[in-house]
């Protein structure tokens, strides 16, 4: 065992150990709250309703956890117990390049880790989601979107993977500055491209037909000088019964989406505030200032890549016999999870100022009171909890916890 295999197994423990403590910190806390709505939301929410954000919290902690435990077991015997090492033989078996050896041996990983992964994502959505209501999704829309997926992560992964593993082979030590250039691009492809071609093969969108309410939210974007291809309806109670709406698109190819469930919720003062908040995002830029530190982030990341894909030991010590660039890569990027979790803090506070942004932009643009009716609704309709342990979401948690949004809202009021 060389030192390399101690750090990532010290690390890989470390983030375990903190996530069991934090998840047992923040049921803890859930716990005794339970019987107590908060003040701020006394005449808002029932009592049924907080038990019932409580209960589906903790299950969702426990079934998350439930999943770092599976997911970290598979991890070792894809690293240290060799099952990266027999795959990459058996493709090396064919006598393809390394190119095309390398992208099927990446392929075959994620669509390996895909059917490892059901199980649990079964049991989220048929039987978490289902026993608290919010499941609406059958087996047949199950498959199907399994089938979707797969399909269309082989087109577009499969020329990607090509492209880059080309580049790692063939530009010399400063692959890693072009490999980034070309995620760079094909993000903003992707951000361009996602609306109009891939989420349709998803989901069903309709223009919203309410004509009080399209002119509402027409005359917001005017009064903000933003323009959209549309103002778009999604089926989502085909799914859950989850609500939300966001901002979707690049260019004049951006898109304003509303759940359906949403609008079955909200009042037209509501969703104009929702919409106000998302749009918030948008003319702070939030988007740009979140890709450009991803885009920093990714930087960093494929420079360290940079150096480790020439060390020996980085291979030996994660259970590699035979270095390559593509094991490099598949490698990193597995085993980063276990070293960057103490950065969450970082980047969920960085999210969460946005989040606060967002708001103060839509308490300008729209009654404040009617953002927080409409939170208060989306914490009621979600089953959000209202009381999460502070440590625990610091971590996790990349919107301000409910009683802290809502009295940043409320001192905007005053």
């Amino acid at each position: 065992m060389n030192l390399f295999t101690i750090i990532f197994l010290t690390s890989l423990s470390a983030s375990i150990i903190a996530q069991w403590y934090l998840i047992r910190r923040h049921i803890s806390h859930i716990r005794a709250n339970r019987e107590n709505v908060p003040a701020t939301f006394n005449d808002k929410i029932s009592l049924a309703a907080h038990h019932k954000a409580a209960d589906y919290t903790q299950a969702k902690v426990k079934t998350g956890f439930a999943d770092l435990v599976i997911g970290s077991v598979f991890l070792l015997i894809w690293t240290l117990a060799g099952g990266l090492q027999l795959l990459d033989k058996g493709w090396r078996a064919f006598g393809f390049g390394d190119i095309w050896t390398g992208t099927g041996f990446m392929l075959s990983v994620f669509a390996i880790m895909t059917i490892l992964e059901l199980p649990m994502s079964i049991y989220r959505t048929f039987q978490l989601e289902q026993s608290f209501g919010f499941n609406k999704m059958t087996p047949k829309i199950f498959i199907a979107d399994l089938l979707k997926n797969a399909v269309v992560g082989l087109l577009i992964g499969t020329p990607l993977l090509l492209l880059i593993l080309w580049i790692m082979e063939n530009s010399g030590g400063g692959w890693w500055i072009y490999v980034w250039l070309t995620w760079l691009s094909f993000s903003v492809i992707m951000m361009w491209a996602y609306p109009a071609f891939i989420a349709p093969l998803f989901n069903k969108f309709r223009s919203l037909d309410n004509e009080a309410l399209r002119t509402r939210i027409e005359n917001l974007l005017i009064r903000n000088g933003f323009k959209s291809q549309g103002i778009f309806v999604m089926d989502g109670s085909t799914r859950s019964t989850h609500g939300n709406a966001y901002f979707t698109g690049l260019g004049a190819n951006k898109r304003i989406v509303f759940f359906d469930t949403l609008v079955d919720e909200l009042s037209h003062a509501e969703i104009e505030a929702v919409l106000a908040h998302e749009l918030g995002h948008f003319k702070c830029n939030h988007i740009r200032k979140r890709i450009s530190i991803l885009g920093g982030v990714f930087l960093l990341g494929l420079s360290l890549l940079g150096w480790l894909i020439n060390e020996s030991w980085f291979y030996s010590g994660l259970g590699v016999a035979q270095p390559s660039h593509y094991m490099a890569l598949m490698l990193f990027v597995m085993v980063a999870p276990a070293f960057t979790f103490f950065l969450q803090p970082l980047f969920s506070f960085i999210s969460r100022q946005h989040e606060f942004e967002a708001d103060d932009f839509a308490a300008d643009q729209a009654q404040t009171e009617n953002l927080i009716s409409a939170l208060v609704s989306l914490y009621r309709e979600n089953a959000n909890t209202l009381t999460p342990d502070p440590l625990y979401s610091s971590f996790h948690d990349s919107h301000p916890p409910a009683p802290i949004r809502i009295a940043h809202l409320q001192g905007k009021c005053a």
